[in-house]
């Protein structure tokens, strides 16, 4: 089993949910990345509204039905993977937002 704690990086990439790769869904590529690549762990959060860089709103609101919710992938690991995997993420993001922050893990155990 894969110890992780202590001081570590969250790494979150916002992204819209029609964004794509290749003929996949961007997140669901980025999901199988992070897997084969190790990663501790990944989550998609769907928000219920948002905009971005072109100020464009996407609601659930029933009077503008967004096909293209925002989506936040967040990423938990050290400093050091995060390193080797943002080369990649930069040939993989058209558009989007990626943040890193340092995060301290208290816990981290299969459930």
């Amino acid at each position: 089993m894969r110890i992780l704690d202590g001081e570590q990086v969250l790494l979150r990439i916002f992204i819209g949910e029609s964004d794509r790769h290749g003929k996949q869904p961007l997140y669901q590529a980025l999901i199988e990345l992070f897997r084969k690549e190790g990663f501790a762990g990944a989550t998609v959060l769907r928000g219920v509204a948002g905009f971005g860089a072109k100020s464009v709103i996407h609601s659930t609101d029933i009077l503008r039905l967004s096909n293209d919710l925002p989506l936040v992938v967040e990423v938990v690991e050290s400093q050091e993977k995060i390193d080797t995997i943002l080369p990649t993420l930069d040939t993989m993001l058209q558009g989007g937002l990626v943040t890193l922050e340092k995060a301290h893990v208290i816990r981290y155990a299969p459930g």
